[in-house]
C-alpha cells in the first residue's frame, strides 16, 4: 500500500466518525454557511501574477515544514503580499492542519480560500463551506468520473469554486466535465513524491480552454512561472517555498514583487 492509499483508507475512517459527531444539520447552520463565495478562478484570469499561496506544516514526504507559523497572520500577510487566494491544508494525520485552520484564516482575510483536502465524501464539501472555504480541491487519483461528477455538482451547488487535480493524461481525460472552474497539474507524484514540471507542460495542450489551468507543486523560482506561462498556466500553487521560511508572508510577497 502506497503513501496515497493510506492517506485514503485513514481518511474515509476521519468522515465516518466526524458524520457520527457532527451531523450534516449542524453544519447547515454555520454562520459562514449562507456566506457568498469569492471565485478564485475569476481571481486568477484578473490577475498578472497569478500565484496561489499555501498554508502546510509537514508533509509525508518532508516531516516537518514549518510547524511554528499562526495561520491566521499568514493569511493576512499572504493577502498583503497580493497573493489570489490561499489554499489551507486541513489533513491532520499527514499534514499536521485542521479544519479549525479554514477557520482562521476566514477570519483572518477576505482573499479566496481553498480548502486543501483529500476529499472523498459530499460530507467534507458541505464542511468546507460552513467553515469558510471558497474553493475544494478533488483529486482525480483518489475518485471516480461519476464520484467527481456527484461532488464537483454539489460544490457548485454550495457556490464553491472546484479545483480539479490530475498527474496524467488518464486521470484527465476521466474528469473534464463543465462542473469544473480549473484543472490543476499536480507536478509532484503522489506514490513516488518525485516532482517534474514537464507533467504540467505535457498536459497543457490537453486541457480544455474554457477552464483556468493551474500548475501545482514543484514551482520554487520566478522562472518556472515564466515558463508554465508560455504553456497558458494562470494559476499557480506554491506551498513549501514559502512555508520553509520564517515569514511565509514577506517570502511572497518579495516574490511577487520580483515576478511583477
Amino acid at each position: 500500500m502506497n503513501i496515497l492509499d493510506k492517506i485514503i483508507a485513514d481518511k474515509y475512517k476521519e468522515v465516518a466518525l466526524k458524520k457520527a459527531i457532527i451531523p450534516v444539520s449542524q453544519l447547515e447552520r454555520s454562520v459562514l454557511f449562507d456566506r457568498k463565495g469569492k471565485s478564485l478562478s475569476k481571481a486568477l484570469k484578473q490577475s498578472s501574477t497569478g500565484i496561489i499561496a499555501e498554508h502546510k506544516r509537514r508533509s509525508p514526504s518532508k516531516n516537518t515544514i514549518n510547524q511554528n507559523t499562526n495561520v491566521g497572520q499568514v493569511a493576512k500577510d499572504y493577502q498583503k503580499a497580493g497573493v489570489c487566494g490561499m489554499s489551507v491544508l486541513t489533513d491532520i494525520k499527514y499534514f499536521g492542519g485542521s479544519i479549525e485552520d479554514l477557520l482562521l484564516a476566514r477570519a483572518s482575510a477576505e482573499i479566496p480560500l481553498l480548502r486543501k483536502e483529500f476529499i472523498v465524501d459530499e460530507y467534507q464539501i458541505i464542511e468546507a463551506k460552513a467553515y469558510g472555504a471558497d474553493v475544494i480541491l478533488l483529486i482525480a487519483a483518489v475518485l471516480t468520473r461519476s464520484e467527481i461528477k456527484v461532488l464537483s455538482e454539489l460544490a457548485k451547488n454550495l457556490g464553491l469554486d472546484v479545483l480539479l487535480e490530475v498527474h496524467n493524461e488518464e486521470e484527465l481525460n476521466k474528469s473534464v466535465m463543465p462542473s469544473l472552474d480549473m484543472l490543476g497539474v499536480n507536478n509532484r507524484n503522489l506514490k513516488t513524491f518525485e516532482v517534474s514540471l514537464d507533467v504540467s507542460k505535457k498536459l497543457s495542450g490537453l486541457i480544455p480552454d474554457e477552464f483556468v489551468k493551474v500548475s501545482e507543486s514543484g514551482i520554487s523560482n520566478i522562472q518556472a512561472i515564466k515558463t508554465l506561462r508560455e504553456y497558458d498556466f494562470q494559476g499557480f500553487l506554491i506551498g513549501e517555498n514559502f512555508m520553509k521560511t520564517k515569514n511565509p508572508g514577506l517570502s511572497a510577497s518579495k516574490f511577487i514583487q520580483e515576478l511583477s
